[in-house]
C-alpha cells in the first residue's frame, strides 16, 4: 500500500432506527450545521434521484489538523436505509462504504473507507506523519458520531419519528 494511501474502518452504535439515520446522513444541510469538521463549505453541486443516486456535494473538511481539504464525492449506489456507497476526488480520493444495520433499539454503523491523500502536502508527510492524520480522522469521526447521537436525542425530545 503506497503510504498515501488510508484505510479507515469506523464503527458506531447509535440510539435510532436505520432510517432515522440514514435520513440524517443523507442531509446535507443539516451535516453540514452538526458536523462542520467534515462538512464545511458543503454544496450540493447535482441533486441526485429519489435515493440520492447520482448526488455530487463539494466539501472543504477542516479536521483539528491546520489544513484544509477541498474534495467532492458522488454517491454511487444506495441500499437505503441500510447504506450506500460514495466515490470521491480532490484532495481525498477513493471510495467509502456506509453500511447500517438495525439492532434491537440500536443501530449499527459501519464506514469503510478507502482513500488516496492527493492534497500534495498529506501526499509528501504521509511517510512520516500518517499515525497523526489517522489520529485526526478519527477525532473527526468522533465528532460525527456526537452530533449523530445529538441530533437523534434532539429528534426523539421533539417527538419526530421515523419515517415509515
Amino acid at each position: 500500500m503506497p503510504s498515501n494511501d488510508y484505510l479507515f474502518v469506523t464503527q458506531w452504535q447509535l440510539p435510532g432506527t436505520p432510517e432515522e439515520i440514514s435520513d440524517i446522513l443523507g442531509d446535507t444541510a443539516l451535516l453540514a450545521r452538526i458536523w462542520p469538521s467534515v462538512y464545511g463549505g458543503a454544496r450540493i453541486v447535482e441533486p441526485g434521484d429519489e435515493h440520492g443516486v447520482g448526488q455530487v456535494v463539494e466539501l472543504e473538511t477542516r479536521g483539528h489538523l491546520p489544513y484544509t481539504l477541498r474534495w467532492a464525492f458522488r454517491v454511487v449506489a444506495s441500499r437505503r436505509p441500510y447504506g450506500y456507497t460514495i466515490e470521491s476526488w480532490g484532495d481525498l480520493a477513493g471510495r467509502g462504504v456506509w453500511t447500517i444495520e438495525p439492532d434491537g433499539a440500536w443501530t449499527n454503523l459501519t464506514y469503510d473507507w478507502r482513500v488516496r491523500a492527493e492534497k500534495p502536502f498529506l501526499r509528501w508527510f504521509s511517510p512520516i506523519l500518517k499515525q497523526l492524520f489517522k489520529m485526526n480522522h478519527d477525532r473527526v469521526m468522533a465528532d460525527g458520531e456526537a452530533a449523530l447521537c445529538d441530533e437523534l436525542e434532539r429528534r426523539h425530545a421533539s417527538g419526530q419519528q421515523a419515517p415509515s
